[in-house]
């Protein structure tokens, strides 16, 4: 089962999202094809500033390997490495890139795809009044629940403070 955060763009002064159409969800985990695909993968999902931080890490990196004479099949395997990391780090570098706008997590969700994902969160969104005074965020807080003190006793004897 995949963990999916969301996303909700943020008016100027509104607290709340207002356009719950927009809300994105981003699958956490590993994704094959931006491994395969590095840059394709990041111009697909708008990532502008990561495809040209990738081009030149790649770029860089080649040019210093080779420089440093190391032969081709190392580069390949750091450059496959470099591609591996691609693979799980993708979405948070699209966190990352959500970040930086008018963009908030408004929750997360756990679900096995993502129109699941979305029933789900709409589904406890719809229940929710307000994001700020969120009853289950302001409960996490809380200390665990105390039982009463009973005499526990452990061991063979059913009966603490009788004799054999």
């Amino acid at each position: 089962m995949a963990v999916y955060t969301v996303h909700a763009r943020i008016a100027r002064g509104d607290a709340v999202p207002r356009e719950p159409e927009q809300f994105v969800f981003v699958r956490d985990g590993f994704h094959l094809w931006a491994m395969v695909f590095g840059p394709l993968w990041l111009v697909w999902h708008r990532l502008w500033w990561a495809t040209l931080g990738y081009i030149v890490a790649m770029g860089a990196l080649d040019v210093a390997l080779a420089a440093l004479g190391i032969g081709p099949g190392a580069i390949m395997l750091v450059m496959a490495l470099l591609a591996l990391l691609m693979g799980f780090e993708a979405t948070t570098l699209r966190r990352w890139t959500l970040s930086r706008g008018r963009w908030r997590q408004v929750g997360m969700v756990a679900a096995s795809d993502p129109e699941t994902a979305e029933r789900r969160f709409f589904a406890r969104w719809a229940g929710r009044r307000d994001l700020e005074t969120d009853p289950r965020s302001i409960d996490r807080g809380a200390p665990p629940p105390q039982r009463p003190a009973e005499p526990t006793v452990l061991g063979l004897f059913p009966d603490p403070g009788l004799s054999r």
